[in-house]
């Protein structure tokens, strides 16, 4: 298959991820392991983690807004304290931005698809000379696993989604993906799935 495009998604593929983060704050808050993770997909459009990953609504907002949804969920977080949390482990991985490098330099291009939220730019900001194409949630007003977004990448770059490798680590976003012809690799071990990566690409990306 001759494919055009590398799409990677960052928290927990490029950058650390932020789903450690958040069971790690679970077990030590002795949250019920999956609980913060429920409420976020539960409250689906309408939630205040989704309306922070689309710009609808400010991190001050988020914080009183997320601890209310987790409150009626039956349990207590500190809204500030996990997004800290989050952000401290958001740096690059170095054996995916080698990867990235060899791939661009085979003359595949490369793009970010992430679900991010506005204070968050500073921290991506420094990768994104990394890529071809950078595409925010925040700044398109929809994220994953909406199949607009996916959509509005192969509108931009004028790429169908057959010819697109699509790399996350939660398998609703790659289901959404999937379902529109895009291959897809689920992040977990981040040097397994650039040995997968590889192999489809004909390319050896591990050092």
């Amino acid at each position: 298959m001759n494919f055009r495009l590398v799409l990677f998604d960052l928290g927990g593929v490029v950058l650390g991820s932020p789903l450690h983060v958040i069971s790690e704050y679970e077990a030590l808050e002795g949250i019920k392991p999956g609980s913060i993770n429920r409420v976020i997909g539960e409250t689906g459009l309408s939630g205040s983690w989704s309306r922070l990953e689309c710009g609808v609504i400010t991190m001050k907002q988020f914080f009183s807004d997320f601890e209310e949804e987790c409150k009626e969920a039956g349990f207590r977080v500190s809204s500030y304290d996990l997004m800290k949390r989050i952000s401290d482990v958001t740096k690059p991985r170095s054996e995916m931005l080698e990867a990235i490098r060899r791939i661009r330099k085979s003359n595949l291009q490369v793009a970010a698809l992430t679900n991010n939220w506005k204070n968050d730019r500073e921290g991506t900001g420094a990768i994104k000379d990394y890529f071809d194409f950078f595409f925010e949630s925040s700044e398109l007003g929809m994220r994953k696993p909406d199949p607009r977004i996916y959509e509005h990448v192969c509108d931009t770059l004028s790429v169908s989604p057959d010819s697109i490798v699509f790399l996350d680590d939660i398998g609703r976003n790659l289901k959404a993906a999937k379902l529109l012809g895009f291959t897809t690799i689920k992040v977990d071990d981040p040097e397994k799935a650039l040995q997968e990566l590889g192999n489809i690409l004909g390319i050896e990306l591990i050092r």
